[in-house]
């Protein structure tokens, strides 16, 4: 059985194009996993991905997970709650000063708090100064992702908010894939 998916791109094309989100009430931080860690990373895919259907990094072995995580460009930012993992950004720093936001999202318990919208535009902005932070790199010229009708109801609004523009759109079928989430029955 397959399902219809309409995958959105969206991009910023200035620093300036970021409007920030108000920081959420509460004891709410965000922090950057400086040691590259396939574990808590794919910890966090499956956290926040699983009830919207994130597969492509289900299959990776742990060596492609180091791979991926240890590339020169590559930051994880990731929101606590009091001291609780509540959600992650993704970042990679890509040819001619684009940087893509490769994985964002909350895991579901914190969703509808306003972390989200927060940790957007944390990211974003931490996307802006990349190029400054890594050696040899171009400054970033362009951030942008991409969202999809598999997500959750108010991505596509928090970017829009958070100031990014759409540049591209692509309807395709794909197979309909059962994810567990962190655990089988998660999904429940």
């Amino acid at each position: 059985m397959s399902i219809t998916v309409t995958t959105w791109s969206l991009e910023q094309t200035s620093a300036a194009d970021l409007r920030p989100a108000a920081e959420p009430a509460g004891d709410v931080r965000i922090v950057r996993a400086e040691v590259p860690s396939p574990e808590f990373s794919r910890f966090l895919y499956t956290a926040v991905g699983g009830d919207i259907r994130w597969t492509d990094r289900l299959g990776l072995t742990h060596a492609q997970w180091v791979e991926t995580l240890d590339r020169p460009g590559v930051e994880t930012w990731v929101a606590y709650e009091k001291g609780t993992p509540a959600g992650y950004v993704e970042l990679q720093a890509q040819d001619e000063g684009a940087v893509e936001i490769v994985y964002f999202g909350l895991i579901p318990a914190f969703r509808g708090r306003r972390i989200g919208g927060h940790l957007l535009s944390f990211g974003t902005a931490r996307a802006w100064d990349l190029g400054d932070r890594w050696p040899g790199r171009t400054p970033t010229k362009r951030v942008w992702l991409h969202t999809c009708s598999k997500d959750g109801p108010h991505a596509m609004d928090n970017y829009l908010r958070r100031g990014f523009t759409l540049c591209d759109t692509k309807v395709e079928d794909e197979p309909e894939v059962e994810t567990p989430g962190p655990w089988p029955g998660a999904r429940v």
